[in-house]
C-alpha cells in the first residue's frame, strides 16, 4: 500500500516522550563512586613522597602523597594507632598502608592512613634508625672517644657462637697468622630472642676478668699485716665480638640498646665484626674498630705480628749489615783521628809555622814591590799634569781660543746683518705691493670727501653738490657732486 499523504499542518510529535534514563544527583553518583571504590580497591600498599604536610590542632594529619606522575591525597587521623607517625615528613618516601574511600563534601578521593613505614624497609629497620640517633645524640659514636687497637696483641677475648661460622674463620687466619694469640672464648648465642642480652653479659664478663686487683700485704715491725689494693692489671688486649651474614632480622641481636652500651662501657677497646661487607650495624657505630668480616677482623688483629714476620726474618741480614756499616764508620773515625793526630804534631805545627812565615815574608816583599810601582806611577801622572798646566801654555791656549770665538762672533754678526736686511727687503716689498699706490698704479682711483677726506664707499651717502676730492696715480681732482637722473 502506498504511503498515506500528510498534511501541511501535520508536524508530527513536537515533544516526544523522554526515553528511558535516570538522573543521579551529585552526592548520589559520589555515594556510587565510593561503595564501588571501596569495594573494588579497599586497603591497598602504596609508595611516594610526603608533601604539604599538615598537622591539625585536632590531631588529624593531612597530607599528599606524590611520584613522578600523579598524587594522592592522605589522611591519618588521631585515633588511628599507627606506629611511625614522626616518620611522616615533607620530603620523605614513606610506605602507606591504608583504605581507598571518597571524601564526599569535596568529591575527590582519598587514602585513610593505617600504618606507616619508612619506604624499602620495615619496623625493624625504623627502630635502627631511631636508636642510632639517639645514641649517636648522647655520643656514643664519637670519633674522639675511639681507642687504638694494641699493635701486638697476646692475649684477646672472644664473643660469639661456639658453634658459627664466625668462629672457624677468626680461628683459621690466627692460626695461620699469629699462631702464638691466646683467645678467650666467651660462647653466647648471636641471634634470637635474649641473644643480646648474653651478648652484653659476655662483654661484661671479659671486661671482669681482664681487671684483676693484685693485694699487696706489707709487713712493720710491730705492726699488723695491711692488705692495700694497687693499681688493676690488664690481662686483655681487647674483645673481638663477631658473627656470621644473615637478613637484618638475623643481626638485630647487635642491634640492641643492651650490646651498645656495653661495647661503650667496656674499659678494654672492642672490634665489631658482624655480617658481611655490606651489613652495618649498632655495635658497628660503637666499637673502637668495625672490620667487614670475621676474617678481615682476625687480619687486622693480627696485622702488627704478620707484619713483623717478614721484619724478624730479614733482622740477620740487617744485623750483618748495620755491623758492618758500624765497623765502616769507626774505621773512618779512627782514621780522622789518626789524621788529627799527626795534624798536631808539634814537628807538623813547627813546619806549618816555618812555611807560612815564608809566606808572609814573600807577601810583605810582593806589597813593597807594588807600593813602589805605585807611587812612582803617581810620581809621573802628577808630572806630566804639571807639566799640561803651565801657566805661558795655559795663556797662549785661552788667547788661541779668544781669537778664535771673536772671528766665530764677527762672522755671526755678518750673517745676522745680511739675513735680516733680506727679510726687511722682503716686508718691504709684501707693504709695497699691498699699499694703495699699487691700486692706483694699475688705473684704480679713491675718491674723498674734500672736506674731511673720509673715503668714501657707498654712492647713496654721497649729496648733491658736495665737494669731492679724487685720488689718481699722478695728482688729484677735485670736483662736485650732482643727482643722477631718472632714466
Amino acid at each position: 500500500m502506498g504511503q498515506q499523504p500528510k498534511s501541511q499542518w501535520d508536524f508530527g510529535e513536537l515533544f516526544p516522550a523522554e526515553a528511558g534514563r535516570r538522573v543521579l544527583s551529585v552526592s548520589e553518583l559520589t555515594a556510587q563512586v565510593k561503595r564501588l571504590l571501596e569495594k573494588s580497591v579497599g586497603s591497598v600498599w602504596v609508595t611516594g613522597e610526603v608533601t604539604n604536610l599538615r598537622s591539625q590542632s585536632s590531631g588529624h594529619m593531612y597530607f599528599t602523597l606524590k611520584d613522578a606522575g600523579a598524587q594522592l591525597s592522605c589522611v591519618l587521623f588521631r585515633g588511628e594507632a599507627v606506629m611511625n607517625r614522626s616518620v611522616l615528613q615533607d620530603g620523605q618516601k614513606v610506605l602507606l598502608q591504608g583504605d581507598v574511600t571518597v571524601y564526599e563534601a569535596r568529591g575527590q578521593y582519598q587514602l585513610i592512613v593505617r600504618a606507616v613505614e619508612l619506604q624499602g624497609v620495615g619496623a625493624l629497620q625504623i627502630a635502627f634508625e631511631k636508636l642510632k640517633q639517639k645514641l649517636a645524640a648522647e655520643g656514643l659514636f664519637a670519633p674522639e672517644r675511639k681507642r687504638p687497637l694494641p699493635k701486638y696483641p697476646h692475649r684477646i677475648g672472644l664473643v660469639t657462637s661456639p658453634t658459627g661460622a664466625a668462629i672457624r674463620d677468626v680461628l683459621h687466619v690466627v692460626q695461620r697468622r699469629n699462631p702464638g694469640l691466646e683467645i678467650i672464648l666467651t660462647p653466647c648465642r648471636v641471634q634470637g630472642e635474649g641473644a643480646a642480652k648474653e651478648i652484653a653479659a659476655a662483654i661484661r664478663l671479659l671486661n671482669e676478668f681482664s681487671v684483676a686487683a693484685i693485694y699487696d700485704r706489707r709487713s712493720k715491725s710491730g705492726e699488723e699485716v695491711q692488705r692495700s689494693q694497687t693499681a688493676a692489671t690488664t690481662q686483655l688486649d681487647l674483645i673481638l665480638l663477631t658473627r656470621g651474614g644473615g637478613s637484618l632480622e638475623d643481626l638485630w641481636a647487635f642491634n640492641e640498646e643492651v650490646v651498645a652500651r656495653a661495647i661503650f662501657e667496656s674499659a678494654i677497646p672492642v672490634v665489631s665484626a658482624v655480617g658481611h661487607e655490606i651489613d652495618f650495624t649498632i655495635s658497628d657505630f660503637v666499637a673502637d674498630v668495625r672490620a667487614a668480616t670475621p676474617s678481615a677482623a682476625a687480619e687486622i688483629i693480627t696485622e702488627g705480628m704478620f707484619a713483623s714476620r717478614e721484619f724478624v726474618a730479614e733482622a740477620p741480614e740487617l744485623l750483618r749489615r748495620k755491623v758492618r756499616q758500624r765497623l765502616a764508620g769507626a774505621m773512618e773515625d779512627f782514621e780522622q783521628v789518626q789524621g788529627r793526630l799527626a795534624r798536631l804534631h808539634p814537628r807538623r805545627r813547627l813546619s806549618e809555622s816555618l812555611q807560612r812565615l815564608d809566606d808572609l815574608q814573600s807577601g810583605l816583599l810582593r806589597c813593597a814591590k807594588q807600593g813602589t810601582h805605585g807611587r812612582t806611577v803617581a810620581w809621573r801622572n802628577l808630572t806630566d799634569r804639571l807639566l799640561r798646566i803651565r801657566p805661558a801654555q795655559l795663556l797662549n791656549q785661552r788667547r788661541a781660543s779668544l781669537v778664535t770665538s771673536q772671528r766665530r762672533l764677527r762672522e755671526l754678526m755678518r750673517v745676522g746683518w745680511r739675513n735680516g736686511k733680506g727679510r726687511l727687503e722682503t716686508l718691504e716689498a709684501r707693504l709695497r705691493l699691498l699699499g694703495p699706490e699699487q691700486v692706483l698704479a694699475r688705473g684704480y682711483s679713491i675718491t674723498m670727501d674734500a672736506e674731511s677726506g673720509k673715503v668714501l664707499r657707498e654712492a647713496q651717502k654721497v649729496q648733491s653738490g658736495q665737494r669731492l676730492k679724487t685720488r689718481l696715480q699722478a695728482g688729484e681732482i677735485l670736483s662736485r657732486a650732482e643727482k643722477e637722473k631718472a632714466k
